[in-house]
């Protein structure tokens, strides 16, 4: 164990010296207080340390002192509903050691030692096992049984299991390894959070991540182990977007990163989360749910940490076989945190101040999701989602953070502050957004033929829509034809019937894929009928049809009656086209 004095204490940077024996990213404690930290330069025997926690009143000679071992999250029963900071301190467990107000050099471990799970054993005495193997099950809530895995790089016979109850550092089973040696296998292992979890084989993405979200599944769908992103100015509903896709996305397990966000916006996740029910078992939202709050008023430095603790902890549950959402709550704080580090190191800056290396952190990031088989005999599927919002300072996507991220991620949900003020939610511009996943193929296969068809004739309306807009505000209304005329309504429907979608409606906020086909049908239906018969029609006519209100509220109808409903609106549509067709006629 490596010990030094402080030589330099600037903000959340400290420079030690006489540190010969450590490594970089060893974690250290610094100063009698004992604040954590963690090695990211060596030159000789100085370390520059990034420290944790709260640095003033820090000064030189004061003791610093490595603990041999890189920053790990703990990894077992326990982490389901629980709230961490950034570097995996449990916050309601250190709120009832030291009250409300955090102290510094508090040392309290991640998983609770005390608690009891109860372990029951899927593999006997004798079996060969080697990394990544599940040896038995914990039921860690009601939604989620915790699977036990052998550590990563571990390979030899059980020669003693039993069911029981265990705290997370109890042996459960002894292994004995090829060389005749033993291991103690607990509940909990370690994992380094800044190297990604191995696997056995990454697989292509070509499934989507259902959302329930009209604009994103129908238009810019996210695969399942896909990466995404949501920019956007503040205030047009970047953290709605990603409470609505935490709750309701094809997930098992989410994992919510608050990186440097105010603490009003991690509070409403806190209050909103445990009164949610889970819509796939009416349970609460948070019995699948690992939260990690690191908010703008905690140390810059931690917020760096957040990331790759999350991450770490999403792909834990990967490995079980889960299909995790793993929500980073913005990027911008966190580059801001290594921008400051960057700074204090006096490293050449690159653009806007920001690291030279921001874009390949945030590649490594990123790389970290994907759809996978795991390491073991069985192999199991699992998938991390990433999914990322970037707060750009007044909305502006040209700025070093947004433009390493688009070039990393396949979807990009474009947030428009006109949208958000106009009380369009989700605020995604469809005019400047996109999603590079082809999954057209698995929605013919699993929705419908005409998906595709349909999704490709909504976009070209939507674009067509906002070239007449220009035509519309130079020359007037009237100077569109009939058919143009046609367009923008069918665009119109598009956007307020289809498109529009209300987050805090019990039906409308989650919208099936067959709904959003026959969604999709019922517009496009209104604007082939009404154009085949344009001819014969007067348009104004056809716009106040009485069954254009109908189609607008079916987002509002429920799944048992949505198929009646469906059949009844074109059945009117038809009777309606005919009525004034005769009309026209007589």
């Amino acid at each position: 164990m490596s010990k030094g004095t402080i030589k330099k204490v600037s903000g959340p940077l400290v420079v030690a010296e006489g540190m010969h024996d450590a490594n970089m990213f060893d974690v250290v404690r610094v100063s009698r207080q004992r604040l954590i930290g963690e090695i990211i330069e060596m030159h000789g025997d100085q370390a520059s340390i990034q420290v944790y926690e709260e640095t003033s009143g820090l000064g030189p000679g004061e003791p610093v002192e490595s603990t041999g071992t890189p920053l790990s999250a703990e990894l077992g029963p326990g982490l389901i509903g629980s709230i961490f900071d950034g570097i995996q301190r449990p916050l309601v467990e250190i709120m009832k050691a030291t009250g409300t107000n955090l102290q510094r050099g508090i040392e309290i471990p991640a998983l609770d030692r005390e608690k009891k799970w109860h372990f029951v054993p899927t593999v006997e005495a004798g079996t060969e096992v080697e990394g990544g193997d599940i040896i038995g099950t914990v039921r860690e809530t009601e939604i989620v049984t915790q699977k036990i895995m052998v550590p990563v790089g571990m390979k030899g016979k059980i020669i003693s299991i039993a069911e029981g109850d265990y705290t997370v550092v109890d042996t459960v089973a002894v292994l004995e390894k090829d060389d005749k040696t033993t291991e103690n296998l607990t509940l909990m292992q370690k994992w380094p959070v800044r190297q990604g979890r191995p696997y056995r084989q990454k697989l292509s993405p070509d499934q989507p991540m259902v959302t329930g979200q009209r604009i994103i599944d129908t238009l810019f769908p996210i695969a399942k182990g896909g990466v995404a992103a949501i920019p956007g100015p503040f205030g047009s509903g970047k953290t709605v977007v990603q409470h609505q896709l935490a709750k309701w996305a094809e997930a098992d397990i989410v994992v919510y990163i608050g990186c440097g966000e105010r603490g009003n916006e991690m509070t409403d996740v806190l209050n909103e989360f445990p009164e949610l029910k889970d819509p796939k078992t009416g349970k609460s939202l948070m019995e699948r749910t690992v939260l990690i709050a690191n908010t703008s008023d905690m140390p810059v430095a931690a917020r760096e940490a957040s990331i790759y603790v999350g991450i770490t902890i999403a792909e834990y549950f990967r490995d079980m076989g889960y299909s995790v959402a793993l929500m980073a709550d913005s990027t911008s704080r966190w580059a801001e945190a290594l921008r400051e580090m960057s700074g204090r190191l006096e490293e050449m800056p690159g653009e806007e101040g920001y690291p030279a290396y921001l874009a390949s952190r945030l590649a490594q990031f990123y790389e970290r999701a994907g759809r996978v088989i795991s390491l073991g005999k069985e192999g199991r599927e699992g998938s991390v989602s990433a999914i990322g919002a970037v707060s750009p300072p007044g909305g502006d996507i040209s700025e070093p953070v947004s433009q390493a991220t688009l070039r990393i991620v396949k979807v990009f949900w474009g947030l428009d502050a006109n949208l958000a003020y106009r009380r369009h939610f989700p605020a995604i511009n469809w005019l400047t957004s996109y999603s590079l996943y082809d999954l057209n193929k698995w929605f013919n296969a699993n929705v419908n033929s005409n998906w595709s068809t349909m999704k490709a004739r909504m976009m070209k309306l939507l674009n067509d829509e906002a070239e007449l807009d220009e035509i519309v505000k130079l020359v007037g209304m009237d100077a569109l034809s009939a058919p143009d005329r046609l367009k923008l309504e069918a665009a119109r429907s598009i956007r307020e019937d289809y498109l529009h979608q209300d987050a805090f409606h019990e039906v409308d906020t989650y919208t099936s894929l067959d709904k959003q086909y026959l969604m999709m049908d019922l517009v496009l239906q209104f604007y082939d009928v009404s154009l085949e018969n344009l001819n014969k029609l007067n348009i104004d006519d056809l716009v106040k049809l009485p069954v254009r209100e109908r189609i607008g509220r079916f987002k509002y109808v429920t799944k048992d009656k949505m198929q009646k409903e469906y059949e009844e609106i074109l059945m009117q549509l038809k009777t309606e086209i005919q009525e004034l067709v005769q009309k026209e006629g007589a």
